[in-house]
C-alpha cells in the first residue's frame, strides 16, 4: 500500500498522575528538571516516537506545561524541538486571547519571539496557535500578525467540542445567524489576505468534531480555511462523521486526538508504545480515506 498522508494531530495533555513507565532519555539535554517534569518530558517524547509515522503535527496543551513551573517552558521547548526532529508541526494550544501589547506578547512567546535592547528572547517557534476570540477581531489581529512574521499561522475558536460551548456558541444574534456563525464570518476576512497558492489561509478555524452537523455551514462560511477537528475519541467525536471538513483537500482537516491515543493501551493488552501506534496509524487510515471520498464528491 501506498504510504497515505497524515492529518492526525497528536495531543500532548499528559496528566502526571497516569504517564508511561518511561525514561526521561537524552531529552533533558542537561537541563536540571525536577522529577515530575522530568516524567511527563519522558513520557510526552515516548508518545512522539511511538506514533510520529501516523501524524502530521503535535498538539501542546499549555496549561498541562505551564502547571510545572518554571520546569514546564523547559520541557515544552525540548518537546517542540524533537516533534520537529521528527518531521512534525508544533501547535502550541492556549486558546489565548487579549488586545494590543498583550496579545502580541502571547504572540511572541508562543511563535517568533522578540527583539529586545538586552538581548534576544526565543519563542516556542509553533506553526500554528490557538486563539480566543471573543473580545473581538482586535484580540485576534496581534496573533495574525506575529504569525505572518514568523512564517507561522493562527487558528480561531468559532465552535468547540466542549459541552458548554452550546450555551453562548450557539446562541442566535438578532440580525441572524448563530454566535459561532459571526465568529466564522470574521476569520474568513481576517484570513483572505493570506491564502496561498493551495487555497488555504494562515487563519484558520477550531470546529469541534463532537458536533459535526455545523461541519458543512462551517465550511461554507470558510472556504479557505484550515478546520483543528478536536473532540475525537474520548470525547465522543468519530472520524468517519467529518467528511465536510476536507472539502478544500487533505489538509483542509487536522483531526487531534489525545487520550484516545495515549491510554489506548487501556482498551487491550498492548504495551503502550505498541497500543498508541496502532490508534494513531488507525485514525490516520480513516482520515485519509474519508479525505479522498470527499475529495472525489466535490
Amino acid at each position: 500500500m501506498a504510504e497515505r498522508e497524515s492529518q492526525i494531530v497528536l495531543g500532548l495533555d499528559p496528566d502526571p498522575s497516569g504517564l508511561w513507565p518511561v525514561a526521561p532519555g537524552s531529552l533533558r539535554a542537561g537541563a536540571s528538571l525536577g522529577p515530575v517534569a522530568a516524567a511527563v518530558l519522558g513520557h510526552c517524547a515516548a508518545l512522539i516516537d511511538s506514533t510520529a509515522p501516523a501524524c502530521v503535527a503535535v498538539k501542546l496543551q499549555l496549561a498541562r506545561f505551564e502547571v510545572l513551573g518554571a520546569d514546564g517552558w523547559l520541557v515544552m521547548a525540548e518537546l517542540a524541538a524533537h516533534a520537529r526532529r521528527c518531521g512534525l508541526l508544533v501547535i502550541a494550544d492556549g486558546k489565548r486571547g487579549d488586545i494590543d501589547v498583550s496579545a502580541r506578547a502571547y504572540a511572541d512567546a508562543l511563535t517568533g519571539g522578540l527583539d529586545t535592547p538586552h538581548g534576544r528572547l526565543e519563542g516556542l517557534g509553533a506553526d500554528l496557535v490557538t486563539v480566543n476570540p471573543l473580545m473581538g477581531r482586535d484580540a485576534v489581529e496581534p496573533f495574525i500578525a506575529a504569525a505572518r512574521e514568523a512564517g507561522s499561522g493562527v487558528l480561531v475558536l468559532v465552535r468547540t467540542s466542549n459541552p458548554g460551548a452550546a450555551d453562548l456558541e450557539d446562541l442566535s444574534l438578532e440580525g441572524g445567524g448563530s454566535v459561532w456563525e459571526r465568529l466564522a464570518v470574521m476569520v474568513d476576512e481576517l484570513g483572505r489576505s493570506g491564502v496561498g497558492e493551495k487555497g488555504l489561509s494562515d487563519v484558520g478555524a477550531v470546529v469541534g468534531a463532537t458536533e459535526p452537523g455545523h461541519l458543512p455551514r462551517a465550511r461554507e462560511l470558510m472556504a479557505h480555511a484550515t478546520f483543528l477537528l478536536p473532540g475525537v475519541g474520548a470525547q465522543g467525536g468519530r472520524v468517519e462523521e467529518l467528511a465536510a471538513a476536507f472539502a478544500p483537500g487533505r489538509a483542509g482537516g487536522l483531526v487531534s486526538a489525545s487520550r484516545s491515543i495515549a491510554e489506548a493501551h487501556r482498551r487491550g493488552a498492548a504495551d503502550p508504545q505498541t497500543a498508541a501506534r496502532a490508534e494513531a496509524e488507525r485514525l490516520r487510515d480513516a482520515a485519509w480515506e474519508l479525505s479522498e471520498r470527499a475529495g472525489m464528491s466535490v
